[in-house]
């Protein structure tokens, strides 16, 4: 009997990170990290659920509850075989099926964050079920399966189901081989941990020795406020990593396109691999041109974009080296996958952004099966960690020498424990009552 999905809740999660400007940049000074999570409850015996969530810095994150909420109902009294069997179809009716929701992006902002925690919920209550992780289960899949659960709407101009089959099916021989590699080495990634903008020079040096002692090779670093710290803090970071390890720069939107070239002409000086978002990340076109202009320095983006047509035009324009897809800001897993697909054609390297609160454990899964399924590459690829809040999951990721360790339990890694829930609920968890009253 199909488990079906009685009901949805979902719960404002909240982490005081400001307090200690963990993941302050230059636009983003001082962010709560926090997540719109979501708990799919089901009929199951044995009470079986599927977690998910988007991540968010702070306020707003009610806004974000409240669109899952509203879109509670394209799903809750479906079962599990219902949505498994066409997850294609189940991920265009949930985008498209209530076209006044639909407005309120279509497929972006808000309402997409939401449709994330959704999604995602339903790939991790479905992996549970096979008992495997999501990079498993993915890795797993034939190529048909897989492109099966994809809806192609809007970018077949840049790839067909046709071609994404006939991509996938070129890596499928060396499948078993990648997959025996990462569980022996991991898969490589890099710490941004010395890097925030608002951590003092003492911190930064001291978090920057104990990361190259822990076996780091690629460090990020938070620019953007203001020119000369930026060079005096990479300084600094040079110094401490010395120069036979990788450096790369994060704007965080902050510039102009003559801004961001005349800028990184000045940082070059330090031998930055990329500059990621350095100007707004719905520019495309200013994307290409800055890429044009500071080369052999890469562009980096992706945590803002929207959706894959917004990426598809991006691999279109040749607009970037990098290709940095959010878990929770595009349409849940189902669209990552479209995003993977077209990076693997454009031969562009997807290096997932994992600087939030949960993002780090979805993406372990993502970059996993990239590399064993789709680009079956590791060159150029590295998937960010951010060392912040990985203890309030029941599976934190596992980092060896810099590499992340493939996730073993059954689910997307995503489910925080009960502790967490409670303690960390805006506005009436006992967490928040303190900092309230203090």
């Amino acid at each position: 009997m199909s488990i079906r999905i009685t009901h949805l809740s979902v719960r404002d999660i909240r982490f005081p990170t400001s307090r200690s400007l963990d993941g302050s940049d230059a636009m983003n000074s001082a962010p709560d990290y926090s997540a719109s999570y979501v708990v799919l409850h089901t009929d199951s015996s044995g009470g079986m659920e599927g977690h998910g969530l988007t991540f968010t810095i702070g306020r707003g994150n009610e806004i974000c509850v409240a669109a899952v909420q509203s879109l509670a109902p394209l799903i809750v009294g479906l079962t599990l075989e219902e949505i498994t069997s066409d997850m294609g179809r189940f991920w265009h009716n949930i985008t498209v099926g209530d076209s006044q929701l639909r407005w309120l992006g279509p497929e972006k902002g808000v309402i997409h964050l939401a449709t994330a925690a959704i999604v995602n919920a339903v790939w991790d209550l479905w992996a549970k079920t096979e008992a495997k992780p999501v990079w498993k289960l993915l890795a797993d899949m034939t190529p048909e399966q897989l492109v099966a659960c994809l809806d192609f709407s809007y970018v077949t101009d840049a790839i067909t189901p046709e071609e994404a089959i006939a991509l996938l099916r070129r890596q499928a021989p060396g499948k078993a081989t990648r997959e025996a590699q990462m569980l022996r080495e991991g898969y490589p990634g890099y710490t941004t941990a010395p890097g925030w903008l608002g951590y003092s020079e003492e911190k930064m040096r001291r978090l920057a020795r104990e990361a190259v002692a822990d076996g780091w090779t690629h460090f990020k670093q938070k620019i953007g406020a203001n020119l000369e710290d930026d060079m005096r803090r990479a300084a600094i970071l040079r110094e401490e990593i010395g120069w036979e390890r990788t450096l790369m720069m994060d704007a965080n939107q902050v510039w102009s396109v003559d801004e961001s070239v005349a800028n990184m002409r000045r940082l070059a000086a330090f031998d930055p691999w990329w500059i990621e978002e350095p100007t707004s990340p719905d520019d495309i076109l200013g994307h290409a041109t800055i890429r044009q202009r500071i080369a052999p320095i890469g562009v980096a983006t992706g945590e803002h974009c929207h959706n894959r047509v917004m990426f598809k035009q991006m691999f279109q324009a040749q607009a970037l080296d990098f290709c940095q897809l959010d878990a929770a800001r595009l349409g849940g897993l189902n669209e990552v996958l479209i995003v993977l697909l077209m990076a693997a054609k454009f031969d562009v390297p997807v290096c997932p952004h994992g600087g939030g609160v949960g993002l780090c454990e979805y993406v372990q899964n993502i970059s996993l099966f990239d590399y064993i399924a789709v680009s079956g590459s590791l060159q150029n690829r590295v998937l960010e960690y951010v060392d912040h809040l990985h203890e309030h999951f029941l599976e934190p990721v596992v980092i060896r020498n810099g590499r992340y360790m493939p996730p073993q339990r059954p689910g997307y890694s995503i489910e925080m424990t009960a502790e967490t829930l409670e303690r960390y609920q805006y506005p009436n968890g006992p967490v928040w009552i303190d900092l309230a009253q203090s």
